[in-house]
């Protein structure tokens, strides 16, 4: 009898060892931002912008002869859709763009995803990478290993931690002066992975999460802008950079 209850108590600690763990990794996946559908739909209104589902939950936003696009990595726990205005906007002004759903929301769990999709699009001459916050980190490591398959990287609130630095590539930083989330210590640190002539923009009253229609993110500033007007302002930086070779 005592060495049954030695076994019964054994499991039940092995138990808790694997299920402590787990319940962990699922109260963090399952808290996330999701898109603020009621936001969306109001800056979205009658864009006139082609919209394609792809393989994998990837969506793709605008016209498939563009000269230029974009493949974009979400930002870390959001719900990637919460990128459609912003996308949409750039889509608007002539850049197509691929919007990357990320397994369990997070950019490094697949930092591959661009894989393929250059491929099917074959009218797009200019290609561009990049993301918001964690997705931007990643979407510049994507890039250090695929530097000739495209002409740039666009960052939002974010940085390379990989050094792109003696790379022919062109590079805009987007960043709002009222980010409460980006670590600015990493962001000064990693300046140097980009190029000496990346172009880089401060959007006066911006901050983190209003380049994505998510609400508000905990440890952010209080922007002076409206999420309207912070995409409004990155998509026409965005599509000015991109057209300016």
């Amino acid at each position: 009898m005592k060495q049954r209850k030695n076994l019964w108590i054994g499991l039940i600690c092995i138990a808790f060892a694997i299920l402590l763990p787990l319940g962990g990794c699922a109260l963090f996946v399952c808290d996330y931002y999701p898109a603020d559908q009621a936001a969306i739909a109001a800056m979205v209104q009658s864009d006139g912008v082609p919209v394609r589902a792809l393989d994998g939950g990837n969506i793709a936003y605008g016209s498939t002869d563009a000269q230029h696009a974009l493949i974009f990595y979400p930002g870390g726990k959001v719900e990637h859709t919460a990128y459609e205005p912003l996308l949409r906007a750039l889509a608007a002004r002539g850049i197509l763009c691929i919007l990357v759903k990320m397994p369990l929301r997070l950019a490094f769990m697949d930092v591959n995803a661009a894989d393929g999709i250059k491929q099917q699009f074959p009218a797009v001459t200019h290609w561009y990478i990049g993301g918001h916050s964690l997705g931007g980190s990643i979407a510049a490591t994507y890039l250090a290993k695929h530097v000739s398959d495209f002409d740039g990287l666009i960052l939002l609130a974010s940085y390379a931690m990989d050094d792109l630095s003696g790379q022919d590539l062109r590079a805009l930083s987007l960043v709002g002066s009222e980010d409460g989330v980006l670590n600015r210590e990493n962001y000064t640190e990693c300046r140097s992975n980009l190029p000496a002539d990346t172009v880089e923009m401060e959007i006066a009253g911006g901050n983190h999460a209003y380049f994505g229609a998510y609400g508000a993110q905990k440890g952010d500033g209080e922007a002076t802008l409206t999420v309207q007007e912070q995409i409004t302002f990155s998509a026409d930086s965005i599509a000015d950079f991109m057209k300016g070779e």
